[in-house]
C-alpha cells in the first residue's frame, strides 16, 4: 500500500490533465443515474480527488489559473446572454430584488455573526459581504435548460450583479478604513475611479469590437479577441480595486449586442467554456473543501450551520419577498432563490482578504474557524443551488403556455439556400440560421445548380466544395444541413425544380452584386425564381457582418397585411432582430403597422421595435437616402397580379441603384395567392395558341361560303 501511494498526489502535467478530463467526462453520467445536477459532480469530485479526500491531485497553480478563468467565464456568459430588453423592462424589479437580496442576507448575517458567533465587527461585515453576495454556479443549468432570456433569468443575474457590486463596495470600504484610506477623499477617488472605467470600457470595446468584426472573420482570431476583451475588462476592474468578475461581466454585457446567441463565435465561446474552463472551476472548488472538519468537533459544525442557515435563509426571504411584492407566481421564487443561493470561491478571496488585515499587535482579525467554515457553506450551498434551479427550471419549461406555441410554430418550415459565389455563401447560411425556427429543428437545405455543358464535372466538383464550407458553417453551430450538386440548362429552372422536390416554403437568395448597372440588378436567374415562384423569397446583401448593423429600416407596401405570407416575413424578420439585437423600424401605412406592432408585442416583446408612418410607397427613395452604411435596408415587395402590387415596384431596381447601390439590403418577395408569374404566363400563352387556332378556322369557313 505503501508503494502505490508514493505515487499520490500525481504531479505529471499529463497525468494531472488527463485525470481532470476523466473527471470531465464521467461525471455528468455518474450525477445523471443518479438524478443528481451535473455541476454538484463536480465539486464532489473535486473533494474527493483533493488533499482532503484521497489526495490524488495537488492543488497547484493549474488550478488557480484555469478556476479563475472558469470563474470569469461563468460572469461573462451571464453577460453576454443578458436580454437588454427583457432587462429594460424589469428594471425596478432587478433593482428591488437585488437591494433586498443584499440587504436582508447581510443584517441577519451581521446579526447572528455578532451575538451567536461572536466574530468581531470587521470579521462580521466581511461574512455578510460573502453572504450577502453569490456566484451564479448555477447558470449553466439555466442555459441548458434555454432560459437565458427569460425575464425570471434576467431578474435573478441582474439582481446578483448589484448585490455583488454592493458587497465589493463594501469589502472596498472595509479595506480602505485599513489602509487610511476611509476619508472623503478616498471616496470621491474611488467614485471616480469607477465611472471612468465604466465609461472607458464601454466605449473603448464597443469601438474596437465593431472595428476588428469588420475586417477580420477568421474564427480563430475572433475568439482570442472576445477572450482578450474580456481578461482587459477584468483586470481593470481589479486595478481600481473591485473584483474582476465584475469586470467580466461588463464586458459581457457589451459584447452582448455583437455577438449573436446563434452564431459560430457564441458557439465556441460556450464550447470551450462548458468543456474545460467551468468545470476546472468547479472541481477547484471541491478540492478547497474540507469535509474531516465536521467530525474535529461542535464548534466547527455549530459555525458551518450557522452561516449556511441564516445565509440561506436570508436569501430565501428576499427571493420570496420579492416576488410576492412584484406579484410573480411561488415558481419563480423557487428559481430566483436558486440561482442566488451559491457561494464560490468569492466568499474564499473575500475572507482571505480579511485574514491580510492585521491588528496593531499583528494578530489577524479572521481566524481559520471561519475560513473553514465559508468553505464548508460553499459546498452547501452549491448543492441547495443547483437541486432548486434545476427542479424549478424543469417546471418552468412545463408550465410555460408559450413553450407549446413555440415548438408548433412554422410547421412547413423549410429553408432553402441557393449558393453560387463563396464570398456570399457565408452571409446567407448565418441569415437563413437566425431566421430558422431552432425548436423545429428542422436543419437547411444547400443547393449548389451548375450548368449542363463541357464543364458540369469540373464545375460540380467546385460546387460540392462550396457546399462542404456551408455544411462546416452550420455544424459550428449546431444545424443540419442536406447538400445537392444539381445540373440544369437553366438554374432558374434548377433552383425551382429543387424547391419543389424537397417542399421547401422559403428561398434565401444572394443579391447579385457583381454589375452596377439597374438593367442586370437581379442577376442571372433571381428574377426568373421569383416569378416562378408563389412562395417567400428573401433576397439579401449585407457588405459587413450582421453584428454589428445598428438597424433595420423596414419599408412595407400599402395592403400587404392583405398577402398570406404578411406574418410569415413578419417573424423571419423578429427573429433576425432578435439574433443581432439592434434597433427595428418598420415604416407604412397606419393600417399596416398596426397589425406588424400588435403581433411583434405578441409575439416577440423583447424585439427593439419602432413604427413611422410611410403614407406614400415614393417615401422608400426618402429612406434609402438616410438609411446609413451601418444599417440595413429591407424592402418588402411584390408579385404582379397580387394584392400589394404597384407600379411603382417596378421602379425598384433603378432607385436602389441610383439611391443605395453598395449598402445593406435584403428585399423580401412574401407568399402570394394563385400559382406564380411564369405558370400564368404559361395559360396565357396556351389560351391565345386556341383562340389563333380557332380564328384560323373560322377564316377558312367564311371564305368557303363566299365562294
Amino acid at each position: 500500500m505503501s508503494d502505490l501511494l508514493q505515487y499520490f498526489p500525481i504531479e505529471n502535467p499529463t497525468m494531472v490533465f488527463f485525470t481532470v478530463l476523466i473527471i470531465i467526462l464521467f461525471a455528468p453520467i455518474v450525477m445523471s443515474k443518479l438524478r443528481i445536477p451535473h455541476i454538484v459532480g463536480m465539486v464532489l469530485a473535486g473533494v474527493v480527488i483533493g488533499k482532503y479526500g484521497f489526495n490524488i491531485i495537488e492543488r497547484d497553480s493549474s488550478f488557480e489559473l484555469f478556476g479563475r478563468v472558469g470563474l470569469l467565464y461563468i460572469m461573462f456568459l451571464a453577460g453576454l446572454e443578458m436580454d437588454f430588453a427583457g432587462l429594460k423592462r424589469n428594471l425596478r424589479s432587478v433593482g428591488l430584488f437585488g437591494v433586498l437580496t443584499f440587504a436582508l442576507p447581510f443584517v441577519m448575517m451581521y446579526f447572528a455573526a455578532i451575538y451567536l458567533l461572536h466574530y468581531s465587527h470587521i470579521a462580521s461585515i466581511l461574512l455578510c459581504c460573502i453572504m450577502s453576495s453569490n456566484t451564479l454556479i448555477a447558470y449553466p443549468i439555466v442555459a441548458r435548460y434555454g432560459l437565458q432570456k427569460h425575464d425570471i433569468s434576467v431578474l435573478s443575474v441582474g439582481a446578483s450583479m448589484l448585490s455583488l457590486l454592493m458587497a465589493l463596495v463594501v469589502v472596498a470600504a472595509v479595506v480602505g478604513s485599513y489602509d487610511g484610506g476611509g476619508s472623503l477623499g478616498y471616496w470621491v477617488l474611488f467614485v471616480l475611479k469607477f465611472f471612468g472605467y465604466c465609461v472607458f470600457i464601454f466605449f473603448a470595446i464597443r469601438s474596437l469590437t465593431r472595428w476588428f468584426l469588420r475586417r477580420y472573420s477568421d474564427a480563430v482570431m475572433q475568439f482570442i479577441f472576445v477572450l482578450s476583451m474580456l481578461f482587459m475588462s477584468a483586470s481593470l476592474c481589479e486595478i481600481i480595486g473591485l473584483e474582476g468578475i465584475l469586470g467580466a461581466f461588463f464586458s459581457g454585457l457589451i459584447l452582448n449586442r455583437f455577438i449573436p446567441s446563434i452564431s459560430p463565435l457564441m458557439n465556441r465561446i460556450e464550447f470551450i467554456g462548458n468543456a474545460i474552463f467551468i468545470p476546472y472551476f468547479l472541481i477547484g472548488v471541491g478540492m478547497l473543501i474540507n469535509v474531516g472538519l465536521l467530525f474535529e468537533g461542535g464548534g466547527i459544525i455549530f459555525t458551518v450551520l450557522c452561516i449556511v442557515i441564516v445565509g440561506t435563509l436570508g436569501k430565501a426571504m428576499a427571493a420570496y419577498l420579492s416576488c410576492f411584492m412584484l406579484r410573480m407566481p411561488w415558481l419563480n421564487g423557487h428559481f430566483m432563490f436558486g440561482l442566488t443561493s451559491a457561494h464560490a470561491a468569492g466568499g474564499i478571496a473575500i475572507v482571505m482578504i480579511g485574514m491580510n488585515l492585521t491588528t496593531v499587535s499583528g494578530v489577524s482579525l479572521i481566524g481559520h474557524d471561519m475560513l473553514n467554515g465559508v468553505v464548508i457553506m460553499i459546498l452547501v450551498t452549491c448543492i441547495i443551488s443547483t437541486i432548486i434551479t434545476d427542479a424549478s427550471a424543469k417546471r418552468i419549461i412545463l408550465t410555460d403556455p408559450n413553450y407549446a406555441r413555440r415548438m408548433e410554430e412554422g410547421d412547413d418550415e423549410k429553408i432553402l439556400i441557393p449558393v453560387k459565389y463563396p464570398e456570399t455563401c457565408n452571409t446567407l447560411v448565418n441569415l437563413a440560421i437566425m431566421m430558422s425556427n431552432h425548436h423545429l429543428n428542422r436543419g437547411l437545405i444547400a443547393l449548389n445548380v451548375v450548368y449542363d455543358d463541357d464543364d458540369a464535372e469540373v464545375n460540380q466538383r467546385k460546387g460540392q466544395q462550396l457546399l462542404d464550407s456551408v455544411v462546416s458553417r452550420a455544424s459550428a453551430m449546431d444545424v443540419r444541413v442536406q447538400t445537392q450538386v444539381r445540373l440544369a440548362t437553366n438554374i432558374g429552372n434548377g433552383i425551382k425544380h429543387a424547391f419543389k422536390e424537397y417542399d421547401c416554403s422559403e428561398i434565401i437568395l444572394g443579391l447579385h452584386v457583381h454589375d452596377n448597372s439597374s438593367r442586370l440588378f437581379w442577376g442571372d436567374f433571381a428574377q426568373s425564381v421569383f416569378n416562378g415562384l408563389s412562395r417567400q423569397i428573401i433576397i439579401a446583401r449585407c457588405t459587413q457582418p450582421f453584428s454589428t448593423l445598428r438597424a433595420l429600416r423596414v419599408a412595407v407596401p400599402s395592403r400587404a397585411e392583405f398577402e398570406p405570407g404578411f406574418y410569415r416575413w413578419v417573424e423571419r424578420l423578429c427573429r433576425f432582430a432578435a439574433s443581432i439585437g439592434c434597433r427595428t423600424e418598420f415604416n407604412g401605412r397606419s393600417e399596416t403597422l398596426r397589425l406588424i406592432r400588435q403581433y411583434v408585442t405578441n409575439r416577440h416583446p423583447h424585439v427593439r421595435a419602432e413604427y413611422t408612418e410611410m403614407p406614400k410607397w415614393s417615401g422608400v427613395i426618402n429612406l434609402a437616402q438616410n438609411t446609413s452604411s451601418e444599417e440595413m435596408l429591407i424592402v418588402v415587395t411584390a408579385r404582379q397580379g397580387t394584392v400589394s402590387y404597384k407600379v411603382a415596384l417596378d421602379r425598384l431596381p433603378d432607385e436602389l441603384t441610383n439611391y443605395y447601390m453598395g449598402h445593406n439590403i435584403m428585399i423580401i418577395f412574401p407568399d402570394q395567392y394563385g400559382p406564380p408569374l411564369d405558370s400564368m404566363t404559361f395559360a396565357a400563352a396556351q389560351h391565345t395558341e386556341q383562340l389563333s387556332a380557332y380564328q384560323m378556322v373560322l377564316n377558312f369557313f367564311q371564305r368557303f361560303i363566299r365562294k
